[in-house]
């Protein structure tokens, strides 16, 4: 199984970007949901080209996240 790595960059002005990798198919919503309910609102969502390619077991969506 492929590791899988979330990734977070706090931004001065305080804004959290969050990149996971590792993770194709859809729903890496479910993945991070619980953390980004932590961290705030999210502002911005991208998915990667992880996210177009089919599911394996396990693993969701790869996206990148803006959270304030």
């Amino acid at each position: 199984m492929a590791q899988l790595t979330i990734r977070f960059r706090i931004r001065p002005d305080g804004r959290v970007e969050e990149l996971v990798e590792g993770v194709q198919g859809q729903g890496c919503e479910q993945l991070t949901e619980r953390i980004e309910a932590r961290l705030g609102s999210v502002q911005q969502r991208s998915s990667t080209a992880e996210a177009y390619q089919p599911s394996r077991q396990l693993q969701n969506e790869s996206q990148t996240t803006q959270l304030t």
